[in-house]
Protein backbone atom coordinates (compact mmCIF):
# COMPACT_ATOMS: atom_id res chain seq x y z
CA UNK A 1 0.00 0.00 0.00
CA UNK A 2 1.25 3.45 -0.88
CA UNK A 3 -0.27 6.68 -1.22
CA UNK A 4 0.92 9.46 -2.96
CA UNK A 5 1.09 13.38 -2.44
CA UNK A 6 1.79 15.89 -3.69
CA UNK A 7 6.28 15.52 -3.48
CA UNK A 8 5.84 13.07 -0.52
CA UNK A 9 5.17 9.27 -0.80
CA UNK A 10 3.33 7.33 2.32
CA UNK A 11 3.99 3.60 2.49
CA UNK A 12 5.11 0.95 4.33
CA UNK A 13 8.49 1.42 6.52
CA UNK A 14 11.05 -1.08 5.22
CA UNK A 15 14.52 -2.05 5.97
CA UNK A 16 17.19 0.90 4.45
CA UNK A 17 14.97 2.61 5.95
CA UNK A 18 16.88 2.43 9.11
CA UNK A 19 19.60 5.38 8.67
CA UNK A 20 17.52 8.41 7.24
CA UNK A 21 14.99 7.41 9.89
CA UNK A 22 18.01 7.79 12.75
CA UNK A 23 18.87 11.20 10.93
CA UNK A 24 15.41 12.83 10.52
CA UNK A 25 14.33 11.62 14.22
CA UNK A 26 17.32 12.60 16.26
CA UNK A 27 16.62 16.13 16.68
CA UNK A 28 15.06 17.73 20.28
CA UNK A 29 12.69 19.62 18.73
CA UNK A 30 11.27 16.67 16.32
CA UNK A 31 10.50 14.90 20.09
CA UNK A 32 9.66 17.65 21.94
CA UNK A 33 6.31 17.29 20.90
CA UNK A 34 5.83 13.27 21.00
CA UNK A 35 5.23 10.67 23.68
CA UNK A 36 8.20 9.80 25.72
CA UNK A 37 8.80 6.35 23.90
CA UNK A 38 10.05 8.87 21.18
CA UNK A 39 13.15 8.56 22.81
CA UNK A 40 15.86 11.45 22.25
CA UNK A 41 18.27 10.87 21.51
CA UNK A 42 17.30 8.58 18.65
CA UNK A 43 20.01 5.95 17.96
CA UNK A 44 20.34 4.07 15.10
CA UNK A 45 19.50 0.87 17.59
CA UNK A 46 15.96 2.66 17.89
CA UNK A 47 15.72 3.06 14.28
CA UNK A 48 16.59 -0.49 13.91
CA UNK A 49 14.13 -1.68 16.42
CA UNK A 50 11.02 0.67 14.70
CA UNK A 51 11.44 -0.59 11.41
CA UNK A 52 11.60 -4.24 12.83
CA UNK A 53 8.73 -3.88 14.73
CA UNK A 54 6.16 -2.26 11.79
CA UNK A 55 7.69 -3.36 8.45
CA UNK A 56 5.53 -6.41 7.98
CA UNK A 57 2.57 -4.60 10.03
CA UNK A 58 -0.91 -6.41 8.96
CA UNK A 59 -2.76 -4.13 8.48
CA UNK A 60 -0.79 -1.14 8.10
CA UNK A 61 -1.43 1.82 10.41
CA UNK A 62 1.85 2.79 10.35
CA UNK A 63 3.67 4.81 7.12
CA UNK A 64 6.82 6.38 6.32
CA UNK A 65 6.90 9.60 4.68
CA UNK A 66 8.87 9.99 2.19
CA UNK A 67 10.30 12.62 0.45
CA UNK A 68 13.15 12.10 -2.71
CA UNK A 69 13.45 8.62 -1.89
CA UNK A 70 14.18 9.26 1.90
CA UNK A 71 11.99 8.10 4.81
CA UNK A 72 12.09 11.53 6.85
CA UNK A 73 8.75 11.01 9.41
CA UNK A 74 6.47 8.95 9.86
CA UNK A 75 2.77 8.84 10.24
CA UNK A 76 0.03 6.46 11.24
CA UNK A 77 -3.23 5.30 13.64
CA UNK A 78 -3.80 3.38 16.60
CA UNK A 79 -7.05 1.63 16.30
CA UNK A 80 -8.33 1.91 19.67
CA UNK A 81 -10.17 -1.17 21.64
CA UNK A 82 -13.42 -2.47 23.05
CA UNK A 83 -16.08 -0.10 23.11
CA UNK A 84 -14.12 3.04 21.59
CA UNK A 85 -13.11 0.05 18.24
CA UNK A 86 -14.82 2.82 16.43
CA UNK A 87 -12.27 5.02 16.66
CA UNK A 88 -8.50 5.63 16.38
CA UNK A 89 -6.20 7.94 17.27
CA UNK A 90 -3.52 9.63 14.56
CA UNK A 91 0.21 11.05 15.51
CA UNK A 92 2.50 11.59 12.85
CA UNK A 93 6.09 13.89 12.82
CA UNK A 94 8.31 15.28 9.99
CA UNK A 95 11.95 15.75 9.88
CA UNK A 96 12.59 19.68 10.71
CA UNK A 97 14.32 20.06 7.18
CA UNK A 98 10.79 19.60 5.90
CA UNK A 99 8.95 21.85 7.95
CA UNK A 100 6.76 24.72 6.66
CA UNK A 101 5.90 23.10 3.69
CA UNK A 102 2.43 21.77 3.26
CA UNK A 103 3.88 18.19 3.62
CA UNK A 104 2.36 16.83 7.19
CA UNK A 105 -1.25 18.25 6.57
CA UNK A 106 -1.57 16.43 3.04
CA UNK A 107 0.10 13.64 4.73
CA UNK A 108 -2.76 13.61 7.40
CA UNK A 109 -5.40 13.91 4.71
CA UNK A 110 -4.29 10.85 3.13
CA UNK A 111 -4.05 8.76 6.20
CA UNK A 112 -7.43 10.02 7.45
CA UNK A 113 -9.27 9.07 4.32
CA UNK A 114 -7.11 5.80 4.00
CA UNK A 115 -8.26 5.36 7.74
CA UNK A 116 -12.10 5.77 7.03
CA UNK A 117 -12.04 3.86 4.06
CA UNK A 118 -10.41 0.44 5.14
CA UNK A 119 -11.17 0.62 8.93
CA UNK A 120 -14.73 0.66 10.75
CA UNK A 121 -13.87 4.08 12.19
CA UNK A 122 -16.35 6.41 12.87
CA UNK A 123 -13.88 8.95 14.78
CA UNK A 124 -9.84 9.70 14.64
CA UNK A 125 -8.47 12.24 17.62
CA UNK A 126 -5.27 13.54 18.28
CA UNK A 127 -4.42 15.17 21.06
CA UNK A 128 -1.94 18.13 20.92
CA UNK A 129 0.98 19.31 23.63
CA UNK A 130 -0.17 22.54 25.02
CA UNK A 131 3.09 24.47 23.01
CA UNK A 132 2.89 22.61 19.58
CA UNK A 133 0.86 25.69 18.01
CA UNK A 134 1.78 24.20 14.38
CA UNK A 135 0.35 20.96 14.68
CA UNK A 136 -2.61 22.25 15.89
CA UNK A 137 -2.77 24.44 12.54
CA UNK A 138 -1.85 21.21 10.78
CA UNK A 139 -4.96 19.29 11.84
CA UNK A 140 -7.55 22.53 11.79
CA UNK A 141 -6.35 22.61 8.26
CA UNK A 142 -6.96 19.07 7.78
CA UNK A 143 -10.38 19.47 8.73
CA UNK A 144 -10.05 18.35 12.52
CA UNK A 145 -11.77 20.09 15.00
CA UNK A 146 -10.90 20.96 18.96
CA UNK A 147 -13.08 18.88 21.43
CA UNK A 148 -11.48 19.91 24.24
CA UNK A 149 -8.77 21.01 26.59
CA UNK A 150 -7.67 18.56 29.09
CA UNK A 151 -6.14 21.13 31.90
CA UNK A 152 -2.55 19.23 32.89
CA UNK A 153 -2.97 15.91 31.85
CA UNK A 154 0.15 15.33 29.93
CA UNK A 155 3.95 15.65 31.59
CA UNK A 156 6.86 16.26 29.23
CA UNK A 157 10.45 16.89 30.11
CA UNK A 158 8.94 17.65 33.86
CA UNK A 159 6.73 19.99 32.79
CA UNK A 160 3.29 19.85 33.32
CA UNK A 161 0.82 20.77 30.37
CA UNK A 162 -2.54 20.70 28.93
CA UNK A 163 -3.64 18.42 25.85
CA UNK A 164 -5.48 19.88 23.19
CA UNK A 165 -8.14 17.42 21.85
CA UNK A 166 -8.88 17.15 18.04
CA UNK A 167 -11.31 15.00 16.24
CA UNK A 168 -12.89 14.23 12.96
CA UNK A 169 -15.59 12.10 12.26
CA UNK A 170 -17.14 9.67 9.46
CA UNK A 171 -19.16 11.76 6.83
Amino acid sequence: MELQGNGFLLRAWQRGDETSLQRHADNVKVSAFLRDRFPYPYTLDDASFWVNLVKDQQPLTSFAIVINGEACGGIGIELMTDVSRIAAEIGYWLGEEHWGKGVTTAALKLITAYAFEYFPLERIEAGVYDKNGASMKVLEKAGYVKEAVLRKSIIKNGEVMDKHMYAIFRD
